[in-house]
C-alpha cells in the first residue's frame, strides 16, 4: 500500500482520476498501512473490498463455518476501522456446501452457506461477527478515539448520526476478561467471555 499511493497520489495528474485506495487482507496484518496513506494522502479514503477464508490459508485443513473464521473477520475489521478504513466488505456473502462455485477451484467459507443438496440455508460465525457492525454502526458513523483494557482485548468505538455510540470489543484470549467501559463522564463493569465478541451501544 505504501508504494502504490505513493506512486499514484503523488503524481497530481494520475490522482485527480483516483477516489481512494482498495485494499485486501491477503498479504499481512499491517494495520497500520492505512494510517500512514492517510497521514500522507488525508483526503483520499481506504476501503477494505475483499477478504475470505480459503483453502489454502487453512493448508487442506478446510472446514465451512468455522468459529475462527468469524474472529478474523472481527480482527480485521476492529483493526482496520482504527486505522482510517472508510468501510468493509466481504468477498463472498453467500456460497453452496462446497465453497463455491468458482471457475478456478479455490473454494471459500462465506458469511452464508446454502446446502443445494439438501435445500438447507447455515449461517456461519463471520454472518454474525459482522453483525456486530452492521446492524449497530449506522450509516455514516464516525469512527471515534478509544483506547484502554486488558491484554487480549480489540475494541473500536463510533459516534452513530443520532448522536448515540456503539463500541465493539473482542477478546481473543482463552479466559473471560473483565473491564471498565467509560464514555462521556461515565462507566460501567463488563466481562466478555472468553472467545467472544460483544457490543456495546448508548442511545442518545
Amino acid at each position: 500500500m505504501d508504494e502504490w499511493t505513493r506512486t499514484v497520489y503523488s503524481d497530481p495528474a494520475a490522482a485527480r482520476f483516483v477516489w481512494g485506495t482498495a485494499m485486501h487482507w491477503y498479504v499481512s496484518d499491517d494495520f497500520a498501512a492505512p494510517s500512514r496513506a492517510h497521514a500522507a494522502f488525508p483526503d483520499k479514503p481506504t476501503l477494505f473490498t475483499e477478504g475470505c477464508n480459503d483453502r489454502h490459508e487453512e493448508k487442506g485443513k478446510f472446514d465451512l463455518g468455522k468459529w475462527e473464521h468469524g474472529e478474523r473477520y472481527a480482527h480485521s475489521m476492529i483493526n482496520d476501522f482504527r486505522n482510517w478504513v472508510c468501510g468493509w466488505i466481504d468477498w463472498n456473502i453467500v456460497l453452496d456446501q462446497t465453497g463455491g462455485p468458482n471457475h478456478v477451484g479455490n473454494f471459500c467459507d462465506s458469511p452464508v452457506i446454502v446446502d443445494t443438496e439438501k435445500g438447507e440455508v447455515r449461517y456461519a460465525s463471520s454472518f454474525y461477527y459482522i453483525g456486530h457492525f452492521s446492524r449497530f454502526v449506522h450509516p455514516g458513523a464516525r469512527r471515534i478515539e478509544s483506547h484502554g483494557g486488558p491484554a487480549g482485548l480489540e475494541s473500536v468505538a463510533f459516534a452513530n448520526p443520532d448522536g448515540g455510540l456503539a463500541v465493539v470489543v473482542l477478546n481473543t484470549g482463552d479466559a473471560p476478561a473483565d473491564f471498565q467501559l467509560a464514555a462521556g463522564g461515565g462507566s460501567r463493569p463488563c466481562r466478555i467471555p472468553a472467545r467472544a465478541i460483544q457490543t456495546y451501544v448508548s442511545t442518545p
